[in-house]
């Protein structure tokens, strides 16, 4: 477990690639580009078809912008609606943006709401949080299979509450059968906990060498230095690469846009996390970054009725997290797969 700890330690140190140089060294030939928006979207690799969907929209959304700016009739606020939809759809990728250009796109977002609906939101565009790696322990001996967690997670994450999107399973297994995901079942409807039977939570596992970022053809998706792996929503392209990759089951697909009761919608949102996502983009636990870059747990710890789930810090090592690994009987799934997930199981 030590050396686990002290490989942590070098979480996120960033790489700088030169096309012209073959090493992987450092090397005074190695400089770092950063391409707007306008040059990812449109220099972006794609296929014939995505690249006339993309060029399409970029035309149909600036020929909106244009009669909207040109036209008497129309609102100021529905001219600075397209301006927005015009800068938000050339924006670039969310990990090339420097602080100011995430918050413009923050700020521009938060006013879009606005408009659209009268109501205001409060979006964060924090980043992560310096000598901190979030890990997560479940104690298996201890669920009761309740799900009080899995209705936290749809209301602080503005899931879907018409496909009943869920980020979290809780798996209901019989005992004396080992932990075979196939043999559970993870939508039962009886009074808990059942007789002779345990229970046991997946999510995202937030892996430090996770598949589902290797696979992804845009980098829509990456490991932050805190461990967290997100999603910029609007730069993913919807192709599932990186839920088949994933061998978690912790990746959904959402096939329509999402629908949260104006009522429900949680206003206190993260860029990278709980904000209202569009149609046809993948969507996964983030460990509420909403909440746990704000020093607070997620909301499915804060909500189990048991205390069966742990969230902190693997590199304080006065940490909960830290002593559950150094003093419980521990495992994570699927270890021999080399994913090395921060999240660990274990029993009283």
């Amino acid at each position: 477990m030590g050396n686990n700890i002290k490989k942590w330690f070098s979480i996120g140190s960033k790489r700088v690639v030169n096309e012209s140089c073959d090493s992987d060294k450092p090397c005074s030939c190695k400089s770092e580009k950063t391409n707007d928006g306008f040059d990812q979207v449109l220099n972006a690799q794609t296929d014939r078809r995505n690249a006339i969907q993309k060029l399409t929209a970029g035309l149909l959304i600036g020929a909106g912008a244009v009669s909207s700016s040109c036209s008497v009739s129309k609102s100021d606020e529905a001219k600075e609606q397209s301006d927005l939809d015009w800068e938000e759809y050339f924006k670039g990728n969310y990990k090339l943006m420097t602080d100011e250009e995430k918050q413009n796109t923050v700020d521009r977002l938060t006013r879009s709401y606005e408009l659209r609906t009268g109501k205001k939101i409060n979006m964060s565009a924090a980043g992560p949080i310096d000598d901190v790696l979030y890990g997560y322990a479940f104690n298996i001996s201890k669920c009761q299979g309740y799900m009080d967690c899995i209705n936290a997670c749809v209301e602080e994450n503005n899931q879907d509450r018409e496909s009943q999107m869920q980020y979290i399973r809780i798996h209901e297994i019989e005992k004396g059968s080992g932990i075979e995901f196939k043999n559970g079942d993870d939508t039962y409807y009886h009074e808990v906990p059942a007789a002779n039977h345990f229970y046991i939570g997946t999510q995202c596992f937030h892996c430090d060498n996770p598949p589902c970022v290797e696979v992804c053809p845009v980098q829509a998706t990456w490991k932050e230095k805190d461990g967290i792996v997100v999603i910029d929503y609007d730069w993913c392209i919807g192709c599932r690469y990186c839920m088949a990759a994933c061998p978690y089951d912790g990746r959904r697909f959402n096939w329509k846009t999402p629908e949260v009761p104006e009522e429900e919608v949680n206003k206190n949102q993260h860029y990278l996390g709980n904000r209202l996502r569009k149609q046809g983009v993948m969507e996964k636990c983030t460990f509420c970054i909403q909440r746990s870059r704000n020093g607070k747990n997620p909301a499915c710890v804060e909500a189990c009725p048991t205390g069966a789930r742990v969230f902190g810090n693997l590199l304080d090592p006065n940490s909960d997290i830290r002593w559950i690994i150094e003093n419980k009987k521990v495992f994570r799934l699927k270890e021999e797969l080399g994913t090395e997930p921060k999240f660990w199981y274990y029993m009283d």
